[in-house]
């Protein structure tokens, strides 16, 4: 898919702790929705009302367990990821933080926004201490795993019926990579 966006004089990514911003709510929900539509995974199949979307993204950064990170180019927010801290009483895996919903709109693909954004969270991951980043993501995602493959991830096990699309099993593969 080509992008429609020109290239961008800056590509950042930063953790959100709130958003004071409307502007950043509204860009995210719309980019999530984007993906979602082009079939980027995020967990939903189809697209929820704006509202849902908003409302689910003001959560986020209010769930303890959850850190939000939004990329944006030239100040826009255009894609976002989630690390997913393990259960306090998991002291078995609380080495250990998933990388989930990672996604960039796809008229502001191309641009590196994507990589920006994963760096960004394994920079948060070891800054809080965790050792290991997993993740897992559909078969159909093969920008994402590209992307995965070579920032370091190493492929450890595919589950053939890891989502239900459009009446169809697809396969999901699941990734960590050592943060030490």
């Amino acid at each position: 898919m080509t992008n429609a966006l020109p290239p961008p004089q800056t590509i950042s990514a930063e953790c959100v702790e709130s958003f004071t911003d409307e502007a950043d709510i509204h860009a995210l929900a719309e980019a999530a929705t984007a993906a979602i539509l082009d079939g980027g995974g995020f967990g939903w199949v189809k697209a929820p009302k704006r509202e849902t979307m908003e409302q689910y993204m003001r959560g986020v950064p209010l769930v303890p367990e959850r850190e939000l990170i939004v990329g944006r180019m030239d100040g826009i927010v255009y894609g976002a990821a989630q690390l997913q801290k393990p259960s306090r009483n998991n002291e078995a895996q609380s080495h250990s933080v998933h990388l989930m919903h990672h996604f960039v709109a796809p008229y502001a693909r191309g641009h590196g926004l994507a990589r920006v954004i994963l760096r960004k969270a394994e920079d948060r991951a070891r800054a809080l201490g965790f050792r290991v980043l997993n993740l897992d993501v559909r078969e159909t995602q093969k920008g994402a795993i590209s992307l995965y493959e070579s920032e370091g991830f190493i492929r450890w096990g595919t589950h053939p019926a890891y989502a239900w699309v459009k009446g169809h099993a697809i396969a999901g593969h699941f990734y960590y990579k050592s943060l030490k």
